[in-house]
């Protein structure tokens, strides 16, 4: 496959602790299917996703005050609003929508395409390149996320209409979701990764919630305590910790090499289905395992050896 578009910025040497971030992102998402899935038996999915963003961005909000720094300017409101409507309100609210009614693991195949929209984004705009190299990791990858969840293609309570739909819904969500990755990775300031991450997360979080109210979603909420035991993880880890490790990501990494976090997610997943749900544990796992991990190497390679080469002819 031809370039569909080369970069023009100066190429910059990531920090280790981009990839600490990175890691971070994998291994704490990952984790946030099971827990989404039992928040989602008390509650509503909006509200689920404004409770749980709201308090996150409040609570971001006033660490970054009392630590003495500055949220953004007002200017720059209205521009990480729409990011945060966009990762969370979009991107995270309809998959919560969709894992109402479909297993994770075609959740988790679902989002695994996020790469593809986000590297099509890149290449559009200019940021990076679409070389073959990177194109066969990316399948080799989805390949791998395939043989996990195939036997769920066809097993399951929903019929084909509605898992369609919950099929589109999920592309809607890797759409809203890529969008404001490459926003945030263009506009985001450098060294504000805690506030801006504040007003992303107050932004989306207060959308979704608006919307919940407007469905009338109150009135359908039942608490226990297992269901707030996984809304708090999720405030925790999933919000407070990997969106804000996801937001640096963004700035230091290329957004292919970031979007693998897809990819490693769904594994992740498996393994905490294992250990906590007492799921089955058999040789498809290690075999997807191994194909999800081979695509990664491709495509960080070939980014990485794009990379190499920039540096070289500005040198």
């Amino acid at each position: 496959m031809a370039s569909l578009a080369v970069s023009t910025q100066a190429p910059r040497v990531p920090p280790t602790s981009a990839y600490a971030a990175w890691v971070a992102v994998c291994v704490l998402w990952g984790t946030t299917y099971l827990a989404i899935r039992i928040a989602l038996e008390a509650f509503p999915p909006g509200l689920l996703g404004g409770i749980r963003f709201t308090i996150a961005g409040a609570t971001l909000a006033a660490f970054v005050k009392v630590r003495g720094d500055r949220l953004p300017p007002r200017s720059e409101w209205p521009r990480q609003a729409l990011i945060g409507v966009l990762m969370l309100g979009i991107g995270n609210g309809f998959v919560v929508v969709a894992e109402q009614w479909i297993p994770s693991g075609i959740a988790a195949v679902g989002v695994a395409s996020a790469p593809f929209w986000m590297s099509g984004i890149s290449a559009m705009v200019g940021l990076e390149r679409l070389t073959q190299r990177t194109f066969a990791g990316f399948c080799l990858g989805f390949g791998g996320i395939v043989v996990l969840i195939w036997p769920d293609l066809f097993r399951g309570g929903t019929n084909g209409a509605h898992f369609v739909v919950d099929v589109v819904l999920l592309q809607v969500a890797c759409l809203g979701w890529s969008i404001g990755s490459w926003l945030s990775m263009r506009f985001t300031p450098r060294g504000s990764v805690l506030a801006s991450a504040a007003v992303q997360q107050l932004s989306g979080g207060l959308a979704t919630l608006a919307v919940g109210t407007a469905v009338g979603e109150w009135s359908g909420m039942t608490l226990s305590a297992r269901s707030i035991s996984a809304e708090v993880y999720l405030i925790l880890f999933g919000s407070l910790g990997a969106y804000s490790a996801y937001v640096y990501a963004l700035q230091h990494l290329p957004l292919a090499t970031v979007s693998l976090y897809a990819y490693v997610n769904p594994v992740i997943a498996v393994v905490r289905g294992v250990q906590i749900a007492n799921e089955p544990f058999s040789p498809r796992i290690v075999v997807a395992a191994a194909l999800v991990l081979a695509g990664m190497a491709i495509v960080r390679r070939d980014t990485a050896n794009r990379a190499r080469a920039r540096r070289e002819a500005t040198a």
